[in-house]
């Protein structure tokens, strides 16, 4: 069963996670900590109107927090708050009651399901599509608010 969780797939994608690091000047940044792992995820994201242009995020996770932000990196740019919010839900649906994998640019997180059961797991595996989707909202927010000044 430990196998299953920790398929070769998901350990090569954690290795080779995108966009790592922090943008120079994001219009928004979150940071999300598992309380009980210490997981953390920090999140940039530069938009214009509501989708992602740009993006960078430092992870200090384990393989199932990485492989997640993995699939994140690799498929945020162009994606809108309301796609991120959207993959965020289902995915949380994914793990808690055992739904389907989100779809289209994210469906990637499919290789996740089996951490539904591993509760214990399951908050460090949402971070960055937790924080991705509150950076994303901030930076909407705040340049719309500019835009209408």
């Amino acid at each position: 069963m430990i196998d299953d969780l920790y398929s070769a797939r998901l350990l090569k994608l954690a290795a080779n996670m995108p966009r790592l690091g922090r943008l120079p000047a994001p219009d928004a940044s979150s940071e999300k900590i598992s309380k009980l792992c210490g997981s953390r995820v920090v999140v940039d994201v530069s938009v214009e109107g509501d989708r992602v242009v740009d993006f960078a995020q430092d992870v200090k996770a384990c393989a199932l927090g990485q492989a997640s932000a993995a699939v994140l990196g690799a498929n945020v740019v162009g994606a809108s708050l309301s796609e991120i919010e959207m993959a965020r839900d289902q995915f949380r649906a994914m793990l808690k009651a055992g739904a389907e994998a989100p779809e289209g640019r994210f469906s990637d997180l499919s290789m996740l399901a089996p951490v539904k059961d591993y509760p214990a797991r399951h908050t460090s595996t949402l971070l960055a599509f937790e924080a991705a989707a509150e950076a994303v909202r901030r930076a909407v927010e705040r340049t719309s608010r500019a835009g209408a000044a």
